[in-house]
């Protein structure tokens, strides 16, 4: 038998151009209190090992993966009071901080969604959790999510 890969997509279509552009879902952020704790119950309940835990120090940020069959879910703990984990959870608390598209170019895509009228969260690309580029979309500019591009 065969088995079919299945991926989640966001379809964008531009005000102004009529590029379809097809974003790959990444993989989910979950702010976390406590990643030692965070890394068992996810364990448990996606029934499948943390596969990579990583440091971003430019976040200020403790991270753990799991992959899904079609997606990833990164757990993030903050490292220090300045992290945007830590202002997130004392705000909110725990829950889904963020979604992740993976982009073909980020730095065009970048443009293209400037000139559309987002406000980005950084000017350039940075360095993320898992090597790769990111960029992050004011929320207030998606409907109150978090959206992170990634390449």
């Amino acid at each position: 038998m065969t088995k079919i890969q299945h991926y989640t997509y966001l379809s964008i279509t531009s005000k102004k151009e009529s590029n379809n552009l097809n974003y790959k879902l990444e993989h989910i952020g979950i702010a976390v209190r406590d990643l030692e704790v965070s890394i068992k119950t996810y364990e448990t309940l996606l029934s499948t090992n943390c596969y990579k835990r990583e440091i971003v120090e430019s976040e200020g940020v403790i991270t753990a993966f799991f992959q899904t069959e079609h997606t990833k879910i990164e757990l993030l703990e903050a490292t220090n009071e300045k992290s945007p984990i830590h202002k997130f959870i004392q705000k909110k608390g725990e829950g889904i901080h963020h979604m992740a598209f993976e982009v073909e170019d980020i730095k065009n895509e970048m443009s293209r969604l400037k000139k559309e009228g987002y406000r980005l969260l950084n000017n350039e690309p940075k360095h993320g959790a898992d090597d790769k580029l990111v960029c992050f979309i004011h929320p207030k500019d998606s409907h109150g999510v978090l959206i992170e591009l990634c390449q």
